[in-house]
């Protein structure tokens, strides 16, 4: 997945303004506890963070998209 289509499905599943929020303030333990900016920063794989972004938030996040 291109960050880019990354960010897109955030903001699609959260709204824009949620959607900066989540990812730089929320810890994510499907991260090992870092934020989804910090695992991104860290060089992880933008399908391995959208996969625990889906499990963090199974109702926000719609089928579509997962």
């Amino acid at each position: 997945m291109r960050l880019t289509d990354f960010w897109a499905r955030l903001e699609e599943a959260f709204g824009p303004g949620y959607a900066a929020s989540i990812a730089r303030d929320q810890v994510l333990p499907q991260l090992d506890g870092r934020t989804i900016e910090q695992a991104l920063a860290s060089g992880e794989r933008t399908n391995v963070v959208w996969r625990a972004v889906c499990a963090a938030y199974p109702d926000r996040v719609p089928a579509r998209l997962r």
